[in-house]
């Protein structure tokens, strides 16, 4: 099963981290991005990697941690690249961090059927109210809904916690299609 991230950035980078730590090792993602200084307080990058393209550097970074499949693009995704980007992956996670950005992401690739994972609400320390939502047969919506990072501040331990979710949601997606086998 193929798993696609759209954006490596606190949410994407976490994200992929997880999942290789997990076993999962067939990922394909994208992000135009930079790192910067300011990223390292929250997303799988060093000190070291300031200046680099973020996709290309999460790449480097998951190979430390196991040998995959892991597929990269430097890219700005639009309507025009999107769909096509991510048409060989069974899962797409949504890591962006403007809203436009996140509504193409639903828009876009909610009709192909894909189990589709989009984050809302990961600013600020309280991690009280992070959950899951099934708002769709095929999307998932992880976050507290109501804490923007144009508002809040982002910290380590929430960024992880929904980056933590999200893998939460693709492992039982795994095991459910794994006992339907079964059965």
């Amino acid at each position: 099963m193929k798993i696609g991230i759209a954006g490596v950035g606190g949410i994407g980078s976490n994200v992929a981290m997880h999942l290789v730590r997990s076993g999962l090792t067939d990922l394909k993602f994208g992000d135009f991005d930079r790192i910067e200084e300011s990223n390292l307080n929250r997303q799988f990058y060093f000190k070291d990697q300031i200046g680099e393209y973020k996709a290309q550097a999460l790449y480097k970074n998951l190979t430390k941690i196991a040998q995959g499949n892991y597929q990269f693009e430097i890219i700005k995704f639009d309507r025009n690249n999107i769909k096509e980007f991510f048409k060989d992956c069974d899962i797409i996670v949504e890591g962006f961090d403007k809203k436009e950005f996140k509504q193409l992401f639903v828009e876009e690739l909610y009709n192909t059927k894909k189990l589709l994972i989009t984050v809302s609400g990961i600013g600020g320390i309280d991690t009280s109210q992070v959950q899951i939502m099934k708002k769709m047969k095929n999307l998932y919506l992880v976050g507290d809904q109501y804490s923007d990072i144009s508002t809040y501040k982002t910290y380590s331990h929430k960024v992880n916690l929904v980056a933590g979710k999200v893998v939460e949601i693709i492992l039982g997606e795994l095991d459910n299609e794994k006992e339907n086998r079964n059965s």
